[in-house]
């Protein structure tokens, strides 16, 4: 690659070429413009490589946290005194492929506290990049029966989710997609900084009720929802007994109904469809 120097005098301009040589200088360090999202308990690639192309089989690569007291993540060549215990056999650069230009951090078994802002950098090439590592887990609600409020003839539903990473919200809501008023979200944190939350619920059983249970974290754009059918009232009492076991069986069962055989006295059967 060339590059024209202009050259001007008094009478004339001129153009003497100069060539330009492919170094290290050229290259800079890559990474990438978005967040990288991340699920608790698997492994993730943070990108990062140089452009042009060149062998860094031979630089010093440096992988930091800027918010960490000890800093080093990951160096190259490899020196473990100087890392962070918590990545501590949990980070490898892809070595092969580094004669590419190829500088991406694997972090394997990601945590909750892996979460935050991530740079590579050369000293070499006095260059680096930045890249911020968002981290989230989720798990599938369940609601169960809690009891019965025989004020106002309803049942008492409890929808509980564990294993939340960060802190989400839980909402009930009716068939119409309405929020139902429920009571206070408690919220439990673990030693694994895992989040479980559960709120209870009174569905009153004036007529059919379709319930959902919804826990979501805005944040991460992550949501779970369980579903619950709670048939009306019935004139009948052993209907309404039944009705609650229903209830309490939604959790091993898919599928209850309540089948009136024509005898006398009538007899009532309740059938589960369960999927094994």
């Amino acid at each position: 690659m060339w590059i024209c120097e202009l050259i001007l005098n008094q009478t004339s301009l001129s153009c003497k070429l100069i060539p330009i040589f492919k170094d290290k200088c050229q290259s800079e360090v890559i990474g990438p413009n978005q967040p990288v999202a991340a699920t608790i308990g698997n492994d993730i690639i943070l990108p990062c490589y140089l452009y042009p192309t060149m062998d860094a089989s031979d630089m010093t690569v440096e992988w930091s946290r800027p918010d960490l007291d000890l800093r080093l993540v990951h160096v190259w060549p490899e020196r473990p005194e100087l890392q962070n215990p918590s990545y501590k056999g949990r980070t490898s650069l892809f070595i092969n492929e580094m004669k590419h230009g190829e500088l991406s951090l694997k972090i394997s078994r990601v945590k909750p506290s892996d979460e935050g802002k991530y740079r590579c950098f050369v000293p070499d090439l006095r260059k680096d990049s930045n890249v911020q590592l968002v981290v989230s887990a989720v798990s599938s609600p369940v609601i169960s029966f809690a009891g019965l409020n025989k004020t106002i003839s309803g049942v008492v539903l409890q929808c509980e989710s564990a294993g939340w990473y960060p802190e989400p919200e839980l909402l009930w809501l009716d068939g119409e997609g309405n929020l139902l008023s429920a009571g206070p979200t408690e919220t439990l944190r673990g030693p694994d900084d895992l989040y479980t939350v559960s709120s209870r619920v009174t569905v009153e059983k004036r007529h059919s009720n379709n319930i959902t249970c919804r826990v979501q974290q805005r944040n991460t754009n992550q949501r779970r929802e369980t579903h619950i059918h709670v048939p009306g009232k019935s004139n009948n009492r052993i209907v309404d007994f039944l009705t609650l076991k229903m209830v309490q069986f939604h959790r091993v069962c898919s599928s209850l109904f309540i089948s009136r055989e024509t005898q006398n006295p009538p007899t009532f059967l309740v059938y589960c469809i369960c999927w094994l």
